[in-house]
C-alpha cells in the first residue's frame, strides 16, 4: 500500500493550506496534554471517516448518485470505492484530511485528496484535488529543506510497462504448443482455443495436429474446445496452435443478456455461502461498504492483503477452501477465494484463463497460463487481478477495473463439460490440456511462446 513518512505536528499545521498527499500523511492522532475533558472532544480517526463519508453521501445524493468533481481542465462524475482509513489526518484544531478513490463508470480511479473543517459532528469540504489516476499520481510532495514545509511537485505521467502492464493495445504472434508422450492404448486430449471478443482479436494462423480432430463447444460458458483422438502411432508427436493477436487493454463493459445466476452459483471448488458468507459479511461490514462497487472493493482489498502469493501445498486448483485456509496460492486460489465471497455477497463474478505476455521484451517464452476474474457492478462487468495487485502493490488500484493489453483470453468458467466429456468429468478449469490415455489421466509437456509486432514508425 501507500507509504507514510514520519511528519511532526508542526509541519501538519504548515500543510493545511499547502495540502498533503495519501503517501505522506501519516496515520495516527498525536496526544493531547492536559484537561481530560479536552481530550473527550478531540475529533478521532472514527470521527474524520465518519466526516468525509457524511460529506461524500450527501453530494451523490444531491447530484443524481454520483460525486461531481469540477476542475478546469475536467468534469469528473464518480462513484464511491473506498475511504483511505489508514490515510485519515487530524491535522489541527478544526482541520481534517481524508484520501477517498472514487470511479467513473468506464472504470477509471481516482484517488483524491480531501481537507474538511469544523469540529467531529460537522465537517465541511474546503477543498479537493484529484492526485492520482489509476494509480499514477499527477503531483508528489517534497520538502522545503529551509523551513521544513512541503509543497507540491508535478510528476511526468509515465507508463506501468515496467511493472508488467501495457496500456492501449498489443499485438503478437503466440504459440500454444503441446508435446505428447509415449502411450500404448487410445488417448483423447481437450486443449482451449482463443476466440476473439470485444477486447481481443484472434486470427488462428496455423493448426498442426496428429490424429482426428474438431473443434468441439461447452455449452454453459460457450468455449472453444480442440478435441483430438489419438492412437499410439501418435505417440511423441506434437500439437501446435498459432496465434496472430491483437489485443485492447480492457475496462469495465457492458454485455448484452449477461446470465447473471450463473455467476451468483457455486462450482466444485468455488463454494458459495456458509463460511464464505459469514466472512464476506465481516469484511463488508468493516469496511462499511454498502453498494456492490464499494463491497467488491472491500473483497478485493481483503484477499490482496491477507493471501500471500506461495506455489506451495495443494496450490493452482483454485480451490476456495484451501486459499481461505491456508491464506496462500498462486492465481488460481486468489480469484477463487475472491469469486466465493463476492457470490456469498450477492455479487456475480466469474474466472477466466488465458496467458500473460511479458512487457520488457518483445519475444521468447511465457511462464506458464495466468487467470483473472470479474464482478458485475453498475451494469457493467468490472475486470479484476488480483494476484497481481498483490505481487505490485503500486498497481493494487489499476487492477481493480482493468486488465492490461499483453495478455490472451484461452476460456472462461469452471466446471467446463464439453461433449465429448473427458472420462475424469468435467474440467475444473481450461488452460492446458487435458490428456486422458484408455480413459486414465496422463501428462503432457505444454510451451507458450510469443513474438511481439514491430511497432510502425
Amino acid at each position: 500500500m501507500y507509504k507514510s513518512a514520519n511528519l511532526l505536528l508542526t509541519s501538519f499545521i504548515l500543510l493545511i493550506f499547502l495540502g498533503v498527499s495519501c503517501q505522506e500523511t501519516k496515520n495516527e492522532e498525536k496526544e493531547q496534554l492536559g484537561d481530560t475533558s479536552l481530550k473527550a472532544k478531540k475529533p478521532s480517526i472514527a470521527d474524520v471517516e465518519r466526516g468525509i463519508r457524511a460529506n461524500i453521501e450527501a453530494s451523490i445524493e444531491e447530484d443524481n448518485g454520483y460525486f461531481n468533481i469540477e476542475k478546469d481542465s475536467f468534469n469528473l462524475s464518480l462513484k464511491l470505492v473506498r475511504v483511505h482509513t489508514e490515510y485519515l489526518s487530524v491535522l489541527g484544531p478544526n482541520k481534517f484530511f481524508a484520501c477517498v478513490d472514487l470511479a467513473t463508470t468506464s472504470g477509471d480511479v481516482y484517488d483524491v485528496d480531501f481537507f474538511l473543517d469544523g469540529d467531529k459532528d460537522n465537517m465541511q469540504v474546503t477543498r479537493t484535488d484529484v492526485h492520482k489516476l489509476n494509480g499514477k499520481p499527477y503531483y508528489s510532495w517534497k520538502q522545503n529543506k529551509k523551513d521544513k514545509t512541503w509543497h507540491k511537485i508535478p510528476v511526468k505521467q509515465s507508463s506501468n510497462r515496467l511493472l508488467g502492464v501495457i496500456e492501449g493495445t498489443d499485438n503478437f504472434t503466440f504459440t500454444y504448443q503441446v508435446q505428447l508422450p509415449e502411450f500404448s492404448e487410445p488417448a483423447e486430449l481437450w486443449m482451449p482455443v482463443a476466440e476473439s471478443d470485444q477486447f481481443q482479436t484472434i486470427e488462428l494462423i496455423s493448426m498442426e495436429t496428429p490424429g482426428k480432430n474438431s473443434i468441439i463447444k461447452d455449452e454453459k460458458f460457450g468455449n472453444s474446445i480442440l478435441h483430438l483422438e489419438l492412437l499410439p502411432e501418435d505417440s511423441n508427436q506434437k500439437i501446435t496452435l498459432k496465434y496472430k493477436v491483437v489485443r485492447h487493454e480492457k475496462a469495465p463493459y457492458e454485455e448484452k443478456n449477461a446470465d447473471l445466476m450463473t455467476y451468483l452459483e457455486s462450482s466444485e471448488l468455488i463454494p458459495v455461502g456458509d463460511r464464505f458468507g459469514i466472512l464476506a459479511d465481516e469484511i463488508i461490514a468493516k469496511k462499511q461498504a454498502n453498494t456492490p462497487l464499494t463491497e467488491a472493493r472491500a473483497l478485493y482489498d481483503y484477499v490482496i492483503d491477507n493471501v500471500r502469493y506461495a506455489k506451495q501445498g495443494k496450490y493452482g486448483t483454485g480451490d476456495a477452501n484451501f486459499a481461505c485456509d491456508s491464506k496462500s496460492g498462486n492465481c488460481t486460489e486468489f480469484h477463487s477465494l475472491f469469486i466465493s465471497l463476492a457470490r456469498s455477497a450477492g455479487i456475480p463474478a466469474r474466472f477466466a484463463v488465458g496467458a500473460g505476455i511479458p512487457s520488457e521484451r518483445n519475444d521468447g517464452g511465457v511462464d506458464g497460463y495466468h487467470c483473472w476474474a470479474e464482478f458485475y457492478a453498475e451494469d457493467k462487468w468490472w475486470p479484476v487481478d488480483i494476484s497481481e495487485a498483490n505481487k505490485y502493490t503500486a498497481l493494487a488500484t489499476y487492477y481493480f477495473g482493468h486488465h492490461p493489453a499483453n495478455r490472451i483470453e484461452f476460456s472462461r468458467g469452471r466446471d467446463i463439460a464439453p461433449n465429448p466429456l473427458p472420462k475424469s468429468g468435467p474440467i475444473n478449469f481450461l488452460a492446458y490440456p487435458v490428456f486422458e490415455v484408455g480413459g486414465k489421466p496422463d501428462l503432457v509437456q505444454t510451451k507458450f511462446t510469443f513474438v511481439r509486432a514491430k511497432e510502425k514508425s
